[in-house]
Parts: structure tokens; C-alpha cells; sequence
């Protein structure tokens, strides 16, 4: 049982060695202010190379005036070169070009006929890990507890608690069984108080079934 655990307010939660904040692992709560973000406590990015602006780095198409919003839940797990590909890196596909001459000619954008409609949000939910190199691509919706391999290229609906590897990026497999599966995501761990998620460690980190029926 650790003595302390960091607040979520924390921006660079791991300490190094020599008592130094390690500075290419941060929650993201804290570290990003972005206003078309919306983050959960405990969730964090590492980066081999720490990045000036967070939010630039992990989202390059999400502007401040982008219509979209990227979700990122509680305790999620984001490795390095981790990209989300939001709906504002659209163009327009259906018509003979997708050439975006609006975003050229110093005139307004909206509502012009080379530029796409606003597209999806990204929403990640809870206890997501997204392995190296994984790109979630416009209007990716990952359930909660689920894997994405490293360099996974991801679009569409991932069903809570699989295992998520290719690209396209496809489901492998679930991470328990059904019955496992609805008993995880009705005790929604992550909405507990961190004293009692660690006070429960053993039980949640042990992937033996029978241990949640104690929670």
C-alpha cells in the first residue's frame, strides 16, 4: 500500500529517483486547459520527448473553435506518440474534390461548400490504455477498460473491455467473459474514492473473477 497517492491535480505525478518531477508523464486535467478537452481525474500521457502543449501534441486538428469535443475518462493510460485524429482533419469526400479552398482565400469558412460538415466527437471512456503509437481516428468511441494495441489505427465503436490490435484496427478478442464484463462496468470502480480503489488493489489488479464479488 503506497503512503501517499498524487492528487489529480498533480500535473507531473511521477518523482524520480533524485526527488525531480518527471516531466514526460503528467495527468492531463492539469496539464491542459484546452477548451474543446474534457478529461478525467488520474488520466495521463507519457512522452519520450515532453511536449510544450499537451493538448497540440496528443490532438494537432482540435482547435480552440473546432465544433467537436475530445472525451478522455478517468484513469486512462496513454503512451507515447499516441494521436487523435479529430473530426476537424475532415475533408469533404463526396464531392468530385476534397481540395478545402475555403481554409485558403481569407474569406470566411463557414458554411462554404468545400468544407465538411462539423463532424463526431472522440470520446475515450474509463481505465482505457491506448498503446504506443495508436491513432484513433474522427468520431472514435472506446469502451470503457479496453486495450488498444501499439500502432492500432482505430475508427468507430469499441465495445467496453476488448483488446484492440491492426489497422484497420479490429477487436481480438474480449478481456472476460459477459457476466465479468456488466459486473466491472455496474461497480464503475473508477467512480470511487482513490482510498478505497487502492484499499481494493489486490482484488482489481488480480483479474480473478471470484474477488469481485467482495467489492
Amino acid at each position: 500500500m503506497p503512503v501517499s497517492f498524487p492528487d489529480p491535480a498533480t500535473r507531473t505525478p511521477v518523482c524520480l529517483p533524485d526527488g525531480s518531477a518527471h516531466e514526460g508523464t503528467v495527468f492531463l486535467k492539469p496539464a491542459i486547459t484546452h477548451p474543446r478537452w474534457q478529461v478525467g481525474d488520474y488520466s495521463y500521457a507519457s512522452a519520450h520527448h515532453p511536449p510544450a502543449d499537451w493538448a497540440a501534441h496528443l490532438a494537432p486538428y482540435l482547435f480552440e473553435f473546432s465544433p467537436e469535443t475530445l472525451v478522455i475518462g478517468k484513469f486512462c493510460q496513454i503512451a507515447d506518440g499516441v494521436t487523435f485524429i479529430t473530426s476537424s482533419a475532415n475533408h469533404r469526400y463526396d464531392g468530385f474534390t476534397s481540395y478545402p479552398f475555403a481554409i485558403f482565400d481569407g474569406g470566411a469558412s463557414g458554411g462554404r461548400p468545400s468544407m465538411p460538415e462539423p463532424g463526431p466527437d472522440t470520446v475515450i471512456g474509463h481505465d482505457v490504455w491506448l498503446g504506443q503509437g495508436a491513432k484513433l481516428l474522427p468520431g472514435a468511441r472506446i469502451g470503457s477498460g479496453s486495450i488498444v494495441g501499439a500502432g492500432a489505427v482505430v475508427a468507430g465503436e469499441v465495445p467496453p473491455y476488448s483488446i484492440v490490435a491492426g489497422n484497420p484496427g479490429t477487436v481480438r478478442r474480449a478481456r472476460f467473459g459477459r457476466e465479468v464484463i456488466e459486473r466491472l462496468l455496474e461497480l464503475a470502480w473508477w467512480d470511487w474514492p482513490i482510498e478505497r480503489i487502492l484499499a481494493q488493489e489486490t482484488a482489481l489488479c488480480s483479474g480473478d473473477p471470484t474477488l469481485l464479488d467482495a467489492l
